[in-house]
């Protein structure tokens, strides 16, 4: 475990460098705020379709090896997205990044096999808090190896430097990461019959209020991915920003995330319950997107953010907790791979409908549109009664 979880910082570190300087760096090549938008999409739609194909492989061929091959992956992706001098080659290289980053639910998968039912949750909480690392350190690594100049930024050394730590991840998986599988396992799973997703939709769909709990996940992270798309787009026009100034915003993003989520939500959860924390969630996230249009001042930018993050960071894991209680626990698993199929999806049209908005109708927009959605929410979550401390419950338990 600590290798694994060395490997999955060093590569989110990795892709953590390239978030505040992508939508600069399409800018450069002529791409208007619609087309980055679909720039930030291709990444996460080859990651949703890449999933569950490398899931699959490594149950046939073990993990290690798909994470040896998706990590060299990872290093020809970020040396294309360097030497990219067009367009059609930087949507090229997120397309090949986001299929190789397909290779977390071999990560999970990995973890699965090392813990018992009772260290599970420690585990997979090694992997989110390695993701909570990657998002601290890289947006701040790529922001000044860019520059703070959005004119004569360097956007070819970060992603030489993503390029660089995707490869010391690999050279620690060669040498030092074990199979975690064994061939009796391999086979066996092999010789399974395969859920298709569609069949496990519809198996979710059919659990009580489970499908409109996914619906939520999806809009929850479709407006925040539409927020980190077009963020960088927002300051350059509102402040001058390059770079070096966003990726400092997303690193105290990502250190404010972790510190809800590692150290705050078990808290709130204690003394809410996980369905008043829906309805909070949403209305902060509201409120903290209807902020950021106006803010005039970092002071006040911070303070929106603060709030919006706050926001997002108590939904989503609350969302997935109550998910979890309303179904048996022989399907969890199947229906929570949903639910992250959902989020991923919420990743793709996000930014995509953020960067639409931000080009036809004007720069805020992305963020007002965020707010309805998260107001949308957080009526939904009323009426269906989740703001009740004990929420809704498995009828079936």
């Amino acid at each position: 475990m600590p290798i694994l979880f060395l490997i999955v910082v060093i590569d989110l570190i990795g892709f953590g460098i390239i978030i505040p300087l992508l939508p600069l760096y399409a800018e450069t090549m002529g791409a208007d705020p619609v087309i980055i938008g679909l720039v930030m999409a291709t990444y996460s739609l080859t990651q949703f379709i890449a999933s569950p194909f490398w899931g699959r492989s490594s149950d046939r061929y073990g993990r290690r090896p798909i994470l040896l091959i998706t990590l060299v992956g990872m290093v020809f992706a970020y040396i294309w997205l360097s030497y990219a001098d067009n367009i059609w080659m930087l949507i090229g290289a997120r397309a090949l990044g986001g299929f190789m980053a397909g290779n977390i639910s071999t990560a999970f998968a990995y973890v699965a096999d090392v813990t018992t039912r009772e260290t599970r949750a420690k585990g997979m909480g090694l992997i989110g808090a390695a993701f909570g690392l990657g998002f601290i350190i890289g947006p701040a690594i790529g922001g000044i190896l860019a520059g703070s100049d959005p004119v004569n930024a360097d956007y070819r050394t970060p992603g030489l430097a993503a390029a660089g730590l995707s490869f010391v991840a690999w050279l620690l998986a060669y040498f030092f990461l074990k199979e975690s599988l064994s061939p009796d396992i391999r086979k066996r799973l092999a010789t399974q019959p395969r859920q298709k997703r569609r069949q496990q939709f519809r198996k979710a769909l059919n659990q009580p209020k489970v499908g409109l709990l996914i619906l939520l996940a999806f809009l929850v992270t479709l407006a925040f991915a539409g927020l980190e798309a077009t963020f960088a787009l927002w300051s350059n026009r509102q402040f001058g920003w390059g770079p070096e100034q966003n990726g400092y915003i997303f690193a105290f993003v990502g250190l404010l995330g972790a510190a809800v989520q590692g150290g705050l939500l078990s808290k709130l959860n204690d003394h809410f319950g996980e369905a008043r924390l829906i309805t909070q969630g949403a209305a902060a996230l509201a409120i903290g997107m209807v902020l950021i249009p106006f803010c005039q001042s970092l002071h006040f930018l911070l303070f929106a953010m603060t709030i919006a993050v706050y926001g997002f960071s108590i939904i989503s894991p609350a969302l997935s907790s109550l998910t979890s209680l309303q179904i048996d626990e022989e399907v969890q698993g199947g229906i929570l791979g949903v639910t992250r199929s959902a989020t991923t999806l919420g990743r793709v049209v996000g930014p995509a409908i953020a960067g639409a908005l931000f080009g036809w109708l004007g720069k805020d927009w992305p963020y007002f549109f965020g707010a309805i959605i998260m107001t949308a929410v957080m009526v939904i979550s009323i009426w269906l009664g989740f703001s009740n401390r004990k929420g809704i419950k498995n009828p079936n338990k």
